[in-house]
């Protein structure tokens, strides 16, 4: 029967058994340690391949066993936060940067796997009479630095229609990428959680892993692992629900809805995926576990029933524990200490970013490059 092997929370997109890694059980030296198997850090092990080094990767859990794979599978050019509100925040040069090397990063993705990578664009739908307005300052603002835009008005509602955006299976993903990591010469290693981070020693439960550089890259609990960040980053929990497939809805592409706390897209299959509601519950919601609760469970369903007019039966439910970096739009991406690098909190949308600062992180440790990892954090020395 489909799915009889799954765990109950398990996403939507964990439709295949997990894939067999060792566990860490010796000492092991290589030139640069990962540690997080997911999108950030399985792009940064493929760019350090390509640098030429020898690395090893690990995961407390599994491949795509964190946000990577428990996500709403979109793919977003730039920031978390809306373009107009990043420019303000960090400057018209600086977002209209990072925005473009995220579309940059969006076609690559899609050039490497055409049969995960849909796109179709992605709208942002008004949920008010402010919103509405906000989503004309949105416009004007990406238009004036000839950024790809459109305005919407449509079945889903009225708002903007971004045409580079796309959508993912993000777990599917991460598999090829670790695999073709595996056959590239990296050691992968699953359910080898990082103990402690010693200058370049990384003590795990079995074995230890000694490199002349780490890089951390995990986005939930990136401040429990590198206590450097407590009271920079915090994490907190998002939840999602999918249905099984509706033939009566036809959603064409992902939708961004209530200032982007509510969310939702169609699968090829017909399945609906829905998170949000967060801010709703936010003070449960921070360093909370990654399991689904009710209240926020209940809100879900009913923007499946009320706002998507979907009544099919929910097949799945499930969360992820993601981070934020506070009083930033921007995300981690720096050296934490010495030999120690940290990527990570995404503040809740790390998809693409995320793969552009694991590629920052390649390049900062092994050739001293800093130049994106500048542009993405702002803080990088060199």
């Amino acid at each position: 029967m489909r799915h009889a092997h799954l765990h109950p929370h398990h996403s939507v997109w964990h439709d295949e058994p997990e894939p067999d890694y060792p566990t860490l059980t010796d000492s092991v030296a290589v030139d640069v340690c990962v540690i997080g198997l997911g999108g950030s850090g399985l792009t940064c092990i493929h760019e350090l391949l390509e640098l030429g080094v020898r690395v090893a990767g690990i995961d407390a859990t599994t491949v795509g066993g964190g946000a990577a794979g428990r996500n709403g599978g979109f793919l977003l050019a730039g920031l978390a936060a809306f373009y107009h509100d990043a420019v303000t925040a960090i400057g018209r040069e600086q977002a209209a940067a990072i925005y473009r090397l995220t579309i940059a990063e969006i076609e690559r993705m899609a050039a490497a796997m055409p049969g995960v990578v849909r796109q179709v664009g992605s709208l942002r739908i008004a949920a008010s009479a402010e919103e509405i307005a906000d989503c004309a300052a949105q416009l004007q603002a990406m238009r004036a630095d000839d950024l790809p835009v459109e305005p919407y008005r449509g079945p889903e509602g009225e708002g903007l229609l971004l045409p580079t955006d796309g959508a993912f299976q993000p777990l599917q993903r991460c598999r090829l990428l670790a695999e073709q990591a595996r056959r590239g010469g990296a050691l992968l290693f699953t359910h080898t959680p990082a103990l402690a981070i010693d200058d370049t020693i990384v003590r795990c439960p079995q074995g230890q892993i000694h490199a002349r550089h780490v890089i951390v890259a995990v986005d939930g609990g990136l401040e429990q692992l590198l206590p450097e960040l407590r009271g920079v980053v915090r994490t907190t929990r998002l939840q999602m629900l999918a249905t099984a497939p509706d033939p009566e809805r036809t959603i064409p592409r992902p939708v961004y809805t209530r200032w982007g706390y509510d969310y939702w897209q169609q699968l090829p299959d017909g399945r609906i995926a829905l998170g949000g509601c967060r801010d709703r519950f936010a003070a449960d919601e921070w360093e909370a576990p990654a399991e689904p609760s009710a209240p926020v469970q209940a809100a879900l369903e009913q923007i499946l029933q009320e706002r998507i007019g979907s009544r099919t039966p929910i097949e799945r439910r499930w969360a992820a524990r993601v981070a934020f970096h506070v009083g930033s739009v921007l995300p981690i991406a720096r050296q934490v200490h010495s030999h120690v690098w940290a990527i990570g909190a995404y503040n809740g949308t790390g998809n693409v970013i995320g793969a552009l600062c694991g590629r920052a992180a390649a390049r900062a440790a092994v050739r001293g490059d800093v130049t994106l990892m500048r542009l993405l954090d702002g803080t990088a020395r060199g």
